[in-house]
């Protein structure tokens, strides 16, 4: 099973239905669950959902402070990318102009969540801040021309973000990148 924390993100159960349609086993929880509950659900992978305050992601940056307690890959879209980023000692701060609609990303490294796809895709963006600095430790994975941190990976460990959203219709793929998560946390 893979958990959905939920961050208050317009888009949470779009995440939910996309991996039920691919065949994952999902549970949208919210991100004040206890760490002891969240483990007792025994995940495979957890991804940290988008929302709107980054002083408001509950219990996530508890899940990173713990992660050799979970040891399961973990994936940040938008606002869960970039408390990962924050945490990690990245920096977060406003874009140049809010994204509120379809951006085209350039694929640097296809890696895990990107493979097998082109090396450019359109997006779904929905944010007003983003990762402007990348945190000690990772690399970057995607970028476009309004964001130089559409995607990055932590270098040793499976932690992912991803600042649009690939739960959306909108984004090419979309359904692919999750895939690519789920066969990452051994649910496919």
């Amino acid at each position: 099973m893979i958990v959905i924390m939920d961050n208050g993100g317009q888009y949470v159960h779009r995440i939910w239905r996309t991996l039920r349609y691919l065949g994952v086993e999902a549970k949208i929880i919210p991100n004040t669950t206890p760490l002891e509950e969240i483990k007792g659900l025994k995940p495979k992978g957890i991804i940290f959902s988008g929302g709107p305050d980054i002083n408001r992601t509950g219990n996530c940056e508890a899940v990173l402070e713990h992660y050799d307690e979970f040891n399961v890959p973990i994936l940040g879209i938008c606002l869960g990318h970039q408390l990962i980023a924050k945490y990690f000692g990245g920096k977060v701060g406003r874009g140049e102009r809010a994204e509120y609609s379809l951006v085209e990303i350039e694929i640097l490294e296809e890696n895990d969540i990107f493979r097998g796809l082109p090396k450019r895709l359109r997006v779904w963006e929905s944010h007003m801040d983003e990762v402007k600095k990348l945190p000690p430790g990772f690399k970057l994975l995607a970028r476009s021309d309004t964001c130089p941190i559409e995607a990055m990976k932590h270098k040793e460990l499976p932690i992912y973000g991803v600042q649009f959203h690939p739960e959306v219709a909108h984004t090419e793929r979309g359904a692919d990148i999750l895939r690519n998560f789920a066969e990452l946390c051994g649910e496919l």
